[in-house]
C-alpha cells in the first residue's frame, strides 16, 4: 500500500477558521503519492501513475473513437483488476456490480427477497445504499427490474457499470481515476443515484461511490472574504436528513434540498441546488466557501476564492460529474429560524371544474407575492384516474420565520379572492420552533424508480406575472398539460439574493429571475415498444415542453430536474455562462474523463444505445471522431 501524506490533527471545536486554512478529514488525509507511484513496477505506473507522469509510458497513445468495454480486446484482464482491488483502501473495496433484482431472475432466485424487494421498490431508501441502483432507471435501459413491476425477461448488466469503487477516502478515488483514464475506459460518479437524467449509471464504466462519505465538522467562525460566521464541512456523502439533523443539534440551518435522501454535497449543490429556504437564501451553491476535489489528472486540491477560482466557479452549479470528484464541501450555516406551514387542497369532484381552475389559478396568480415575502411552496397539480377529475395539493406552503399571524396576512388575499368566488379554503396551519421539525413534518418521501415516464422541468420568470395577459398564457400552457393527463409537481422560489447580489458563480441566470420550477412527465405503456417510446418522448419534447418554452421565453431548465431530450441544453441550462464553463472543462479535463449526458463539454460523445432509447445502455464513443465544442460570443454554435 502506498506511503500516505502525514496526518493532520483536526479540531473538534474550531473557533475561528481562516479560508485559506485547509481543513481535511481523515480519510482526505489518506491520498495517493507520486513517491508511491515511482517505487511501483513501470507496468503497475502504467495502470495507477497520475496523468503527467505517463509521458514515457504507452498509454493514451493512439486515438480511440470508444471507450473500452467489456467485450473488448483492451478491457483490463482480471490480473489488472486484481491489483486494483489490492491497492484500494480494503479488500472489499472494489464491487462487481449485481443488480438488486437479480435476486428476481436465473440462479440466483429468491422468490422471498424478491417479493419483499417488489414491495418497497418505489422507495428511494431502498436504493440509496446500493453501489449501483439509481432513481430513474429508464436511463440504465430497464435490463433488471422487478417482473411485476417491469418484466424485463432476465436480469443483465445493461447500463450498469461494470465495478464501483466503494470510496474510503481520496486515496480510493484516486486511483480509481487514474485507472480509468490510464486504461481509457468509461468512469462514471455516484452518490445517491437522485439525477433525473441518468448521470450515475454507465454500461462497461468504473463507478466511483461516494456514498460513504459521511464525515461532518461545524466551525464556529469561518472567515472568507466578506464572510465572517458559522459554517460547516461535510463529506460528498451526506444526505438532507444526515445535514438537518446534524445541523439542528447545533441551533442552525443550511441551504439544502426539500427531498430526504437527496445527496447534499454531490450533484445537488454542483447543479445549483434549490431549497425550501431558496426565497430566503438563493440557491445552495452560492454558500458554496471551498471543494475539496479529485481532477481528472488525479491531483486532490482545493477549489475556493483564492485557490483555482475558474474551478470553484464551474463547480458552483457547472454539474455533476463533469470537472472532478468532490470529496467534501465547506459551506455557510445560519441560525436556526421558526417555521409556519400550511396545507390544503381542491379537488374537482367537490367544486365544479370551472371552481376547480379559478382556485388553482388563484393560488398561482399570487407567485411573485409569496416568494417576496420568503415564502417556499410545494404543489401538486394532478389529474385523476379516469382523466376527467383533477386535485390541487399545497403541501406546504413554507413559510420560514413567520408566525401564523404573518403567514394569514400572506395569504389573505386569496383567502378574500376564493370567499368571492364561493370556494371553501380553510388551510391547515402549524408554527414549528425550528425549520428540522418543520421539514420533517412537512415534506413527504417522493415515489422513485419509475419505469415508464420522462420528467421535464422549465423555469418560469417573475415577467410572466406581471401583468394579467402574462398571467393567463402561463396558467393556459399548465392548465393544458394537465387536462392532457400529465401531473405538474410547481415549486415556488425566487433563488435571487437582492440584497448582497448574486455570487458570481455557474448557477443558470435564469433561476436569478424565476418565482416558478414546474416539472411535469409523459407516461407510456409498461409494455410500450422502443419505437412507441421514443415516440411518446418526442411527442413530449416537441409538445408538452415547447409549450412551456414558448411563453417563457429566453429562461431555462434546471439541469439536475431537466428533460434528457431538452433542445439547446447549454443555454436551458448555461444560459451566457456556458462560453465559460467550457473553457474551464477543456482545461481541466483536455481528454474527456469525465463525462455525463448533457453536461458541459458533452457534445463531441454519444452513447450508442442498443436499442436507440435515450439511456447509458450502449458504448461511449466520440461523434464521428470528434470531440471539441466550438463556442463563440458565449453562445454555443457546434461540434467540430
Amino acid at each position: 500500500m502506498a506511503p500516505l501524506l502525514p496526518a493532520l490533527l483536526l479540531a473538534s471545536s474550531l473557533l475561528s477558521i481562516p479560508s485559506q486554512a485547509r481543513i481535511l478529514f481523515p480519510f482526505e488525509q489518506r491520498q495517493l503519492t507520486k513517491e508511491y507511484i515511482a517505487s511501483l513496477s513501470e507496468e503497475d505506473q502504467a495502470l495507477f501513475g497520475f496523468d503527467d507522469e505517463l509521458s514515457t509510458l504507452a498509454v493514451n497513445t493512439t486515438d480511440k473513437r470508444c471507450r473500452f468495454g467489456p467485450a473488448d480486446g483492451k478491457w483490463p484482464a482480471e490480473k489488472a483488476w486484481a491489483k486494483f482491488s489490492k491497492q484500494l483502501s480494503t479488500d472489499s473495496a472494489l464491487i462487481k456490480t449485481t443488480p438488486q433484482a437479480s435476486v428476481c431472475y436465473g440462479t440466483a432466485k429468491d422468490d422471498a427477497k424478491c417479493q419483499d424487494l417488489t414491495k418497497s421498490w418505489n422507495n428511494s431508501y431502498t436504493h440509496i445504499d446500493d453501489p449501483t441502483e439509481v432513481l430513474s432507471p429508464i436511463y440504465q435501459g430497464l435490463t433488471c427490474q422487478p417482473p411485476s413491476i417491469y418484466n424485463s425477461g432476465s436480469c443483465t448488466l445493461g447500463g450498469y457499470p461494470s465495478y464501483v469503487v466503494k470510496a474510503a477516502d481520496v486515496l480510493d478515488i484516486q486511483l480509481g481515476i487514474n485507472f480509468a483514464r490510464n486504461g481509457y475506459l468509461r468512469l462514471i460518479v455516484k452518490n445517491t443515484g437522485h439525477d433525473f437524467g441518468g448521470k450515475s449509471t454507465g454500461a462497461g464504466a468504473l463507478s466511483i461511490w461516494t456514498h460513504g462519505l459521511k464525515d461532518i465538522q461545524f466551525l464556529d467562525n469561518y472567515a472568507d472574504g466578506s464572510y465572517k460566521g458559522p459554517a460547516v464541512k461535510a463529506g460528498a456523502g451526506v444526505q438532507a436528513f444526515d445535514l438537518y439533523k446534524a445541523a439542528n443539534g447545533k441551533g442552525l440551518v443550511v441551504v439544502g434540498g426539500e427531498g430526504q435522501t437527496v445527496g447534499i454535497m454531490g450533484g445537488y449543490i454542483q447543479g445549483g441546488g434549490h431549497s425550501p429556504l431558496s426565497s430566503l437564501y438563493g440557491m445552495a451553491a452560492d454558500h458554496v466557501l471551498g471543494f475539496e476535489v479529485v481532477t481528472p489528472t488525479g491531483e486532490f486540491l482545493t477549489a475556493n476564492s483564492t485557490s483555482n477560482p475558474d474551478l470553484f466557479f464551474a463547480l458552483r452549479g457547472g454539474g455533476g460529474g463533469t470537472f472532478g470528484v468532490v470529496t467534501s464541501v465547506t459551506i455557510k450555516a445560519f441560525k436556526d429560524l421558526p417555521v409556519t406551514a400550511a396545507s390544503w387542497s381542491f379537488d374537482s369532484t367537490k367544486l365544479t371544474k370551472d371552481k376547480f381552475w379559478a382556485a388553482a389559478k388563484a393560488v398561482l396568480d399570487r407567485s411573485t407575492d409569496y416568494v417576496d415575502s420568503g415564502v417556499y411552496t410545494y404543489f401538486i397539480v394532478a389529474p385523476g384516474a379516469t382523466g376527467k377529475d383533477f386535485t390541487f395539493t399545497m403541501q406546504p406552503f413554507f413559510a420560514p420565520n413567520k408566525t401564523t399571524a404573518g403567514l394569514n396576512t400572506i395569504l389573505a388575499p386569496l383567502q378574500s379572492q376564493l370567499t368571492a368566488l364561493n370556494i371553501p379554503f380553510s388551510p391547515k396551519i402549524t408554527e414549528y420552533k425550528g425549520f428540522y421539525p418543520a421539514w420533517q413534518a412537512e415534506f413527504s418521501l417522493e415515489t422513485q424508480s419509475d419505469v415508464q415516464t420522462a420528467f421535464g422541468s422549465r423555469l418560469f420568470p417573475r415577467s410572466n406575472f406581471a401583468s394579467e395577459t402574462g398571467r393567463n398564457v402561463t396558467f393556459s400552457a399548465l392548465r393544458q398539460t394537465v387536462e392532457a393527463g400529465m401531473p405538474i409537481i410547481g415549486f415556488n422560489l425566487a433563488p435571487t439574493l437582492a440584497r448582497g447580489g448574486n455570487p458570481d458563480n455557474a448557477v443558470n441566470p435564469a433561476w436569478r429571475t424565476a418565482v416558478l420550477h414546474a416539472i411535469t412527465g409523459q407516461r407510456w405503456d409498461v409494455k410500450a415498444s422502443a419505437s412507441d417510446i421514443r415516440a411518446a418522448r418526442t411527442s413530449f419534447t416537441n409538445g408538452t415542453m415547447k409549450r412551456w418554452r414558448d411563453v417563457t421565453p429566453g429562461s431555462g431548465s434546471y439541469l439536475n430536474e431537466a428533460d434528457r431530450l431538452e433542445p439547446n441544453w447549454q443555454q436551458s441550462f448555461w444560459g451566457d455562462k456556458y462560453a465559460k464553463l467550457a473553457q474551464i472543462k477543456k482545461e481541466w479535463d483536455p481528454k474527456d474523463v469525465f463525462w455525463a449526458a448533457n453536461a458541459v463539454g458533452s457534445e463531441g460523445w454519444v452513447v450508442e444505445s442498443v436499442d436507440g432509447l435515450p439511456n447509458e445502455n450502449g458504448k461511449l464513443c466520440k461523434v464521428n471522431g470528434t470531440k471539441t465544442a466550438v463556442v463563440e460570443k458565449d453562445k454555443f454554435i457546434r461540434v467540430v
